[in-house]
């Protein structure tokens, strides 16, 4: 209990097929294993075994069609439905779902999957695949979502605002990103056949609207207070409307972190860096073999052998070939030798 308290961000499966079982527990989860955590529920597999009993095996031969995660930022906890199961995060640092999409383009590449990867108080957006067609006209830019708002077919004319209001910027922005996510299952209901073909998705969103509420406003502000009811129950929609367009077979995950520990960084190197000095290797240790050593290793060698076997029969027979007889260079010459 203590050390719940003191994690207070949390991990939560809203809904989940039945080939992908979560157990019911109070189990921690590092931060930074959340991206393999949707990576074993998907089926791939990971560089580091992941020693999380949360999450069960399940069907290995039915394997969800897609993933959709979605997370929040500014709270450490939202009022989620009581039938979906929660757990804590342990060390709640920046993570990305690269790592999947690069498993998914590698092994689907020929079916073209549908990967998006948004946030839209950023402005940043990544669609590749199928993404690029079905999405194309999703507002992704400030301007284009302040704009969908107004327009006759938007959340506006049918959420109940409460204490919120739509000339405030804070909570335009907040209620910008509901939009995409209404929009979002609406274009894919457009494309059904989408989520009835056999790549797997992956939809991963960054919703940051409620963190600037909160900074706006308070935290016991009543409009913080009402902007979290709104964005529980959008959240249960969307992740209903996501289960139902893949006819059950999809894994919908919420995280809500109040902050980050440390800002996303990209690693990069210059190429005027210097090359790295003896002194960060002074017990002269051997690098780390990557997982795939020992695949590429028996690959190597059984292939070696096969081919210096191949090698001593072909010269075994050669050598013991009777000219006469074997031959037919020698056989069809002395028969020309018997004609004349």
């Amino acid at each position: 209990v203590c050390f719940s308290g003191v994690c207070g961000d949390e991990f939560s499966i809203l809904r989940s097929p039945q080939s992908v079982f979560f157990r019911d527990g109070n189990w921690p989860i590092p931060g930074e294993r959340i991206p393999d955590v949707a990576a074993l529920s998907m089926g791939f597999s990971v560089e580091d075994e992941l020693s999380w009993p949360g999450l069960a095996v399940g069907d290995l031969f039915h394997r969800p069609r897609a993933t959709v995660l979605v997370t929040v930022k500014g709270v450490d906890k939202l009022t989620l439905p009581v039938k979906g199961v929660s757990y804590p995060i342990e060390n709640a640092v920046p993570f990305s779902l690269d790592s999947v999409a690069n498993a998914i383009h590698t092994l689907f590449s020929e079916e073209t999957p549908v990967v998006l990867q948004l946030a839209p108080s950023e402005e940043r957006v990544y669609m590749v695949g199928k993404a690029n067609s079905v999405f194309e006209d999703l507002s992704v830019t400030l301007r284009q979502l302040r704009n969908r708002l107004f327009q006759d077919n938007s959340i506006l004319s049918s959420l109940p605002l409460n204490s919120l209001s739509r000339n405030n910027e804070v909570d335009l922005l907040f209620l910008s990103e509901l939009q995409v996510l209404h929009d979002i299952a609406s274009m894919l209901s457009r494309h059904k056949h989408l989520a009835k073909d056999h790549s797997p998705d992956l939809y991963s969103l960054e919703l940051a609207g409620l963190e600037e509420v909160g900074k706006h406003y308070g935290e016991d502000s009543q409009q913080f207070k009402d902007a979290s009811q709104i964005l529980v129950d959008s959240l249960q929609k969307f992740a209903d409307e996501m289960f139902n367009l893949y006819s059950g077979n999809a894994v919908v995950e919420v995280v809500t972190v109040k902050a980050f520990n440390s800002p996303l960084m990209r690693k990069t190197r210059s190429i005027l860096q210097s090359s790295q000095s003896e002194t960060d290797n002074p017990y002269n240790l051997a690098y780390p073999y990557n997982y795939n050593y020992s695949v590429i290793f028996n690959i190597i060698l059984w292939m070696m052998i096969g081919l210096a076997l191949a090698v001593i029969v072909i010269s075994y027979n050669l050598w013991n070939m009777d000219p006469g007889y074997d031959s037919i260079i020698y056989r069809m010459t002395n028969q020309k030798i018997r004609m004349d």
